[in-house]
């Protein structure tokens, strides 16, 4: 047995004190700088949360201690002992280089040697027509609008939640995808049969533009990439949100009111009400929505490489997973060897 002196004890207590504290302090510069470049609640809690597994992992180290090695390691960690997903390894990764490059001011240069998580095949789950229809029916706007553009569109929560006046361009049918996964745009055409929608949404959208500005409101939350360009265009109508939250939210840091867009857990909570309703009995979310898009094209017989570009996908053997959730469509259909 190892007794440790009075002094020796007192010691690792302070120092286990002073590196808790500056841990506390690493987490609110990573908030504030999540929070100047705009990024999403959504993104904030997964940073946190990926930066909270790396503190365990280097628990025992003092945090002037912590290096780009220990990225290295606790990646490989995620692959060979947590089992995670390419993309949850992904994630944790951005998050990591967030952390150093923004609160550490340390880049991370090449990194080798990491063992990556491997790649699982996991089928979508898709709906039928029918199935969608049901769900809408259950909806109420804007979440109706909201569900109808994920599927009419492909689009995901994200972008969906953010979509702004300037993204459509109803003259010309298309609706264009700012800053999506990957930070790639895209464009997908509008449904015709959400013109009518879309116009009503736009003219609600003008009328509460129209009070905010008697009301002396400071505009709308606005990307690093516009702020830099049209800082003083928050109030223009071609930025404000397309679904905008009801509230105003008032930014303490700014000293201003300014218009964010409808939560993604609002549309979330409207949408699995809906479902319970609709009795399906899928496992059935918001990219549920995204899936049941690709899959009813590829169904429709479109070419996979037009699909990739309408989902914005960089490499195709994404996309491919979609393959998974038709049937053969072959001369002669292919069949169970009990039905022959």
């Amino acid at each position: 047995m190892i007794f440790h002196s009075g002094k020796s004890m007192v010691k690792k207590v302070q120092d286990e004190m002073q590196n808790c504290a500056d841990w506390a302090q690493v987490y609110a510069e990573l908030e504030n700088a999540i929070k100047i470049k705009h990024y999403s609640p959504r993104t904030l809690k997964s940073y946190v949360g990926y930066t909270k597994q790396f503190q365990a992992f280097v628990k025992s180290k003092s945090l002037e201690l912590v290096e780009v090695a220990d990225v290295k390691e606790f990646l490989t960690y995620m692959a060979v002992k947590m089992k995670v997903s390419v993309s949850s390894q992904n994630l944790a990764f951005s998050a990591l280089l967030f952390l150093f490059r923004n609160v550490f001011k340390t880049e991370f240069g090449k990194i080798d040697g990491i063992v990556r998580a491997k790649r699982r095949l996991s089928i979508p789950v898709v709906l039928s027509r029918g199935e969608v229809d049901r769900i809408l029916s259950l909806l109420q706007d804007p979440y109706r609008l909201m569900i109808k553009l994920m599927y009419g569109c492909g689009l995901r929560i994200s972008e969906c939640i953010s979509l702004r006046i300037d993204n459509f361009n109803f003259e010309m049918g298309i609706l264009t995808i700012h800053d999506g996964k990957g930070k790639r745009d895209r464009t997908v055409p509008i449904p015709e049969t959400l013109r009518t929608e879309l116009e009503e949404q736009l003219g609600s959208i003008s009328r509460l533009h129209d009070n905010d500005i008697k009301t002396g409101y400071d505009g709308v939350f606005l990307p690093e990439r516009l702020e830099e360009k049209y800082k003083n265009d928050a109030k223009e109508f071609i930025w404000q949100w397309f679904f905008p939250a009801q509230k105003l939210t008032h930014v303490f840091e700014r000293g201003e009111n300014l218009r964010f867009h409808t939560h993604e857990t609002s549309l979330q909570k409207a949408l699995r009400r809906s479902v319970l309703k609709a009795n399906i009995p899928k496992k059935i979310t918001s990219h549920t929505f995204r899936h049941s898009f690709a899959s009813h094209l590829l169904q429709a017989n479109y070419d996979i490489r037009t699909i990739q570009k309408l989902l914005g996908h960089s490499d195709v053997r994404t996309t491919m997973i979609y393959t998974h959730t038709v049937r053969s469509s072959t001369l002669k259909e292919a069949k169970s060897p009990l039905d022959f």
